[in-house]
């Protein structure tokens, strides 16, 4: 596994520091990654694996890049460092994931706020990705069409 700097920005005190993480697989495969590091968080940007990650591999990425990670950041791993790398938070799969997105959808509504930005929060997901869960939600029948059928 490689972690190096890709590049940094400096704005009003804070930095935000990107880094490409390659991890090479024993069956000859990769996974490139895109990470970001700003106010001691870890988010993951872009991720391109050969062959395609499964949906485990996936939630399992941020454990597996963490600790190379922080080395290259210069901080300590572990509790004590108080430098959390968060994972996507645990979002139900099938039917019952999709209701979820619906109540989350719904109740923005209600109070007039974005539905699609209450959706992200909750999920913890990119709006490419819960507009997807929105879909999935209006297919399952949970939301109304977006558009009516003549």
């Amino acid at each position: 596994m490689s972690v190096r700097p890709a590049w940094e920005v400096r704005e009003r005190g804070s930095v935000t520091s990107w880094f490409a993480v390659r991890l090479d697989l024993s069956d000859g495969g990769y996974v490139d990654v895109l990470a970001v590091v700003t106010g001691g968080c870890v988010s993951i940007e872009e991720v391109r694996a050969q062959p395609p990650l499964s949906l485990d591999d996936l939630t399992a990425l941020a454990d597996w890049i963490e600790e190379p990670l922080l080395e290259v950041c210069g901080r300590e791993s572990g509790p004590s460092s108080g430098t959390p790398v968060h994972a996507l938070p645990a979002w139900p799969c099938g039917i019952e994931g999709r209701r979820r997105v619906a109540d989350e959808y719904l109740a923005a509504q209600r109070e007039g706020v974005d539905p699609v930005s209450a959706v992200m929060r909750a999920t913890g997901r990119s709006r490419r990705l819960s507009l997807k869960l929105i879909a999935g939600a209006r297919d399952a029948g949970f939301l109304t069409p977006r558009h009516i059928r003549r």
